[in-house]
């Protein structure tokens, strides 16, 4: 006996599509399918992000047994790249006034979300993802019947179209300004599903939208380019006070879960590992140079490594998965500034006084503790030293050390004119 049903889900994707958005959209569409919802609408507002996500995605949605509906809304939203074969994947498609969708070049071929100038792929390699692309949209359009030809010409030109025109064109079946308007234009329509043909039956319907869990939430937010570097640039920075100022605890602490945040929201992101590993040669090369001057050698190759890593850090030019220039000159003048401090201290450090051994003595005061003309015993640093002097002195003398020959200070009775 097949359970009864519930309302139908709402499933919302805005912004970047990448890991978190993927598990959303798996864990509500497995909460459907275990409830029995009638059908499923996602709402979609997108400019695309992650090959891997959005094939994940679209998997889901064909093996969903019940309809999916997609709306690209509210007015001004889009179905960009990703978004675009999300679109052609669902059982429906429908946009509202003032949408667009299309631009769907993979993004390593036409620039971020797509392009509109054609694709010219240089190697053969951009030749197969270009060719995989446009078989794959290809697949989406013929098993829903919409426009095939439109639909590689999207990938390979990166077309774009108003809402109005895609209706024209058979990209979608149909304009809705509005989630109601949308559910009683589509009630009676008869959906072909991996379960069978389903009427929808969506007027007046109210859809049930299932809140993200604490732990989507949390990923979504880690799995952000520019929360991630951060985290990398605490961490690394809180590592490197902990092992200057050892026994500090609060730098190495922070440091250390700061680290291991970035590396695991790095873990959801099309990172190079090879940006990963100069950023983590540039901290080491600052750090040496505290330890082994090098008259800033060291510390000049750190930053330029520290800043060719953060450029390479993210391998993708995904939408949403890039990393701000800002963001990356902030992190290259924080460690410019930390070089110069250092260099700064080594260099004050080499004008200090020397304040022990040999040296230290040279021009100190030392009191005579006996008459003596030639040698006697004086006390100079709290001890008594064996002396020897060319002039006269008298007991509690003050005398000035100009030299030391093994154990014995040779002194000169201090003049009291030139000490004042």
């Amino acid at each position: 006996m097949a359970a009864p049903q519930t309302a139908p889900q709402l499933i919302e994707i805005d912004g970047a599509i990448g890991p978190p958005m993927a598990s959303y959209v798996e864990r509500t569409l497995d909460t459907a399918a275990e409830k029995n919802a009638p059908f499923v609408v996602i709402r979609l507002d997108t400019p695309g992000g992650l090959s891997s996500s959005m094939r994940s995605i679209i998997q889901d949605i064909l093996d969903a047994p019940m309809p999916v509906v997609c709306w690209v809304g509210p007015k001004g939203a889009r179905a960009a790249s990703a978004g675009t074969y999300i679109l052609y994947a669902c059982n429906l498609a429908s946009m509202a006034p003032g949408t667009n969708v299309g631009a769907a070049t993979p993004v390593q071929l036409g620039g971020a979300g797509g392009s509109k100038t054609p694709a010219k792929p240089e190697t053969a390699e951009q030749q197969k993802v270009l060719n995989d692309a446009i078989a794959y949209i290809t697949s989406l359009a013929q098993m829903r019947g919409r426009n095939v030809e439109w639909a590689e010409k999207a990938v390979r030109e990166g077309a774009s179209l108003s809402a109005e025109n895609a209706l024209e064109k058979n990209v979608i079946d149909l304009i809705a300004p509005n989630l109601p308007t949308l559910l009683d234009k589509i009630d009676g329509w008869s959906i072909q599903t991996p379960q069978g043909s389903v009427v929808l039956h969506s007027k007046g319907a109210s859809l049930h939208a299932l809140e993200r869990n604490w732990k989507e939430q949390f990923l979504a937010v880690l799995a952000t380019p520019t929360i991630a570097y951060i985290l990398l640039m605490i961490g690394i920075y809180g590592l490197i006070l902990e092992g200057l100022h050892p026994g500090a605890f609060l730098p190495g602490t922070v440091g250390a879960i700061a680290l291991i945040l970035a590396l695991f929201a790095l873990h959801a992101l099309p990172i190079s590992w090879a940006g990963f590993a100069l950023i983590l040669l540039g901290a080491a090369l600052m750090v040496s140079e505290a330890f082994v001057p090098s008259f800033g050698t060291l510390g000049l190759g750190g930053v330029a490594a520290f800043v060719i890593g953060s450029i390479m850090l993210f391998d993708s030019d995904a939408p949403g998965y890039t990393l701000p220039a800002v963001y990356i000159g902030s992190g290259a003048f924080v460690a410019a500034l930390g070089l110069g401090t250092i260099v700064y201290f080594l260099a004050k450090m080499r004008r200090r006084p020397v304040v022990s051994g040999r040296e230290a003595m040279i021009g100190l005061r030392a009191m005579a503790l006996e008459d003596f003309a030639e040698q006697g015993y004086v006390r100079a640093a709290g001890e008594r030293w064996h002396a020897r002097s060319t002039s006269p002195v008298n007991k509690g003398d003050t005398v000035i050390i100009e030299a030391m020959e093994d154990l014995t200070l040779r002194v000169r009775p201090a003049d009291p004119e030139k000490e004042n």
